[in-house]
């Protein structure tokens, strides 16, 4: 059962949602851990911001994907 467009458009919207949210994660931390952490927990929380940030990249790139390929799923 193919999606309709309403729902493609929600499921564009949420993937981007996400998307901003994991990048303001990540580049908190990342702010957080190359100015104020020391030690272990500045390296532990780069990391994690890098992870994140490549994250955000992901579903960004999955929702335009989406965007520019979807029709091509229609008959």
């Amino acid at each position: 059962m193919a999606p309709t467009d309403r729902e493609r458009v929600a499921a564009r919207r949420r993937r981007l949602l996400w998307a901003g949210i994991l990048a303001v994660a990540g580049l908190v931390l990342l702010a957080v851990g190359l100015t104020v952490a020391d030690g272990t927990a500045a390296w532990l929380e780069v990391a994690v911001a890098i992870v994140l940030l490549l994250a955000s990249y992901g579903l960004q790139y999955v929702a335009r994907r989406e965007t520019l390929h979807g029709d091509d799923d229609r008959p």
